[in-house]
């Protein structure tokens, strides 16, 4: 008897369940997939981004916002905080150096940070722009 039951209850939930995926509107199936597309696309330097950059270079505040805001805001594996006496002794080794370390990594920064679409000057704006007091 609780064998029947079981079997019973177990084939309306399925039923259930196969109705309702079939029930969703054009609308509810598009926010579906927007919600679990990609974060991001991978692609090998060289290659043409996977997506164009509109509008040209960005700002240096525009990739510390995009890119640099999670390490450098709260200072995690010692990255500089920006605007603060930290840049001094980075900035003592030359705006090249830093540039080439965020280019090619340096310490616990992978190559190009967070920021693999950035171009050397989008870097570099980045820097000044965290090193500006």
């Amino acid at each position: 008897m609780i064998a029947k039951w079981g079997a019973s209850w177990l084939l309306l939930a399925w039923a259930g369940l196969a109705q309702g995926a079939d029930s969703l509107s054009e609308a509810q199936r598009q926010a579906i997939e927007a919600r679990i597309q990609p974060v991001g696309q991978l692609y090998i330097e060289g290659d043409q981004p996977a997506t164009a950059q509109a509008g040209g270079e960005r700002s240096g505040e525009v990739v510390y916002q995009k890119a640099c805001f999670a390490c450098h805001a709260t200072g995690m594996l010692n990255a500089p905080k920006p605007h603060t006496d930290d840049w001094q002794p980075r900035l003592a080794k030359g705006m090249d150096t830093l540039v080439q370390h965020a280019l090619n990594g340096f310490n616990a920064m992978p190559p190009k940070g967070a920021c693999p679409d950035c171009s050397e000057a989008e870097l570099r704006a980045a820097i000044e722009f965290m090193s500006a007091k």
